[in-house]
């Protein structure tokens, strides 16, 4: 009886590491097919984006589909920057890891794209602003 006991939780904790794994993947099987044929795509903790047909877009995740936040048309972008997600209106420097946004700035109106990788964010950004050159 003491040995059933003591493999209880293990049991409980196995069921729960599956169940959050089958959510994973669908979340990833969603993913997948909101982000086929974009140019540029990302899914990370803070959520989706894509880029396609020169507009950027980004959802979160909820209750088992995407729900877009926002869009941004990029030919429409002046300027990108990259902020902290916590601080205000800090930003970030090149040697930050981490949690942060960009910041697209363009035709009066700016707008926070989050991203859970400061690596990731920079990379973002560079293609961003070589994208908004090209549609000039």
């Amino acid at each position: 009886m003491i040995h059933g006991l003591l493999w209880f939780p293990l049991l409980i904790a196995f069921v729960l590491l599956a169940a959050l794994g089958w959510l994973e993947r669908r979340r990833q099987d969603l993913y997948r097919s909101w982000a086929k044929g974009s140019e540029l795509a990302k899914l990370d903790g803070t959520g989706a984006a894509r880029l396609r047909d020169g507009s950027l877009s980004w959802s979160s995740f909820e209750a088992g589909s995407f729900k877009e936040e926002a869009t941004f048309e990029v030919k429409q972008l002046e300027m990108v920057e990259l902020m902290s997600l916590s601080s205000g209106d800090a930003p970030l420097t090149q040697e930050s890891q981490g949690r942060c946004r960009l910041r697209l700035i363009g035709a009066g109106k700016e707008i926070d794209v989050p991203f859970s990788d400061a690596e990731r964010a920079r990379q973002w950004m560079d293609q961003l602003m070589s994208r908004a050159r090209c549609d000039l």
